[in-house]
Order: C-alpha cells, then structure tokens, then sequence
C-alpha cells in the first residue's frame, strides 16, 4: 500500500481557521450583547420600574459590518440618569429651589418650555401652556400643594380652564416635597458580571464542529 503525503496549502488553512475564530467571537459577542440588554431590561420590569424604562436598554456589536477576532459588544441605556438613580438609590432634591415638584395626573405628560418647545411638565410650563396660574397651598404635615383655581377636569381627565359660571373647582396640579428617597432597586454591576461570564461558552458554541 502507498501514501502519497502532499503539504497541506498552511496559508490556506490558516486563513480558514482565522475566519472561523472571527465568525465565532463576533456571533458569540452579539449573543452576549442581546443577553445582556435582555437581563436587564426583565431587571427592570422585575423591579415595578416598567416596560417604557425598560426598552431604554439598547445594543450594539463593534464591528457593526463584517466579523472580528476583537469584536465588542456595547450595551447601555437611553434614560442614563434614571438607571443610575435606582441603581445607586439617591436622594433627589431641587436645583433651584427649595421644592421638587411632581405632577399629578391632571397636570399631563408635557409641558412648554420658555422657548415655547414641549418638554417636561413643570409649574412655569404648564402655566405657560394652559394660560392659567397656580396658586401655592402650604400644608404643614404631608406634601404642600399647586393649584389651580376655578378648574375643571375634562374628559382626558386634565385640568382646563372652567367658563361656566358655576360650578368652578380646584384641581391639583403639583405635589410640592422638599426631597425624594429612590430606593436601590437595580442590580446593574452583578447582573453584567453575570453574563460577561457566559462569553466563553457562547463564543464556544459557534465554533464550528
């Protein structure tokens, strides 16, 4: 019986091998970055902070064309300060003043800014917005008040500016509090850690057979 051994083409082989290194680490990189913005965003919606916050999270794979040996996967969040806030749990106090105001319902999502652009709510913008004026109510123990006066709630159930001539009410509008307490509800570090671990056998599974 006779062999004929012939030296294999290296550079070939070893062009072969190179892609399949790069295709596995960019496809293992790209699982890592969908399980990771996955994590967190059931993280969130696990911690009662909601499905809105929770599509903040986004992903991205560098390179974004093509595959690479060094490919990176980037996962961050488009409401930064917010995650950060419950990550952490911080104390939030006024930067301008000695309240923080929170809307209620009757106030709306939006309000008007001094350069007449939506943006959010606050007393100045909703004044601006709805042409009426709030009035300041002092109450000692539990949150003091804006309101305003000789309101109505119309059917989106917002305050509106009432021209009956009976039947006039006050609506609240703010809920004055010198400070807000967010809790830690966020996980964020143990959660990346957690999936950085996983990169290996994910990178592992596309290696080809």
């Amino acid at each position: 019986m006779r062999f004929n051994l012939e030296r294999p083409d290296l550079r070939k082989a070893l062009a072969g091998t190179q892609q399949d290194i790069e295709r596995a680490v960019t496809s293992g990189m790209r699982d890592a970055a969908d399980g990771l913005k996955q994590d967190l965003r059931d993280e969130v919606v696990a911690s009662g902070l909601g499905e809105r916050l929770s599509r903040t999270w986004r992903g991205k794979v560098f390179p974004e064309v093509g595959e690479s040996v060094e490919a990176a996967a980037f996962v961050w969040s488009k409401a930064p300060k917010l995650i950060d806030a419950f990550d952490r749990g911080v104390t939030i106090r006024s930067a301008r003043g000695f309240w923080l105001a929170i809307p209620t319902l009757a106030a709306g999502a939006r309000g008007r800014g001094p350069n007449g652009r939506a943006s959010r709510i606050t007393p100045g913008g909703w004044e601006r917005r709805t042409g009426m004026r709030l009035r300041f109510v002092y109450r000692k123990h539990g949150p003091s008040l804006l309101v305003a006066d000789t309101a109505r709630l119309n059917s989106r159930g917002l305050a509106a500016a009432n021209r009956r001539k009976s039947g006039h009410s006050t609506v609240i509008l703010f809920l004055l509090v010198p400070r807000v307490m967010l809790r830690k509800r966020l996980n964020i570090d143990a959660i990346a850690k957690r999936q950085a671990a996983r990169v290996p056998a994910l990178i592992a599974r596309h290696w080809p057979r």
